[in-house]
């Protein structure tokens, strides 16, 4: 991920984090090891996904839905979970 510290104004610092294709595609590729192995946690703690902080940004973004919303709220977690677009983030498979 390349972060940018940029100057707004006097004072103020806004700090731009950006993915990168190659950190986007290492994540999912790492899911990917995860599921093959088997490697998806216990029956009483599955791993269910490695989704970047970015993504749930978008998701967020792109559905109306405020950060704090999703935080508070597991259907949110869940409907993005279970999102094909995202299925490349998921370690477990089947529906959440």
């Amino acid at each position: 991920m390349e972060r940018n510290l940029i100057q707004q104004s006097a004072g103020v610092m806004v700090d731009i984090a950006s993915e990168s294709v190659d950190s986007l595609r290492y994540v999912a590729d790492h899911c990917k090891e995860l599921r093959e192995t088997g490697d998806t946690g216990s029956k009483d703690m599955r791993l269910l996904g490695v989704v970047p902080r970015f993504m749930v940004e978008m998701y967020c973004n792109d559905n109306g839905i405020t950060f704090q919303e999703f935080m508070r709220n597991p259907e949110i977690q869940t409907r993005m979970l279970n999102d094909p677009a995202l299925a490349a983030f998921r370690v477990h498979e089947g529906r959440v």
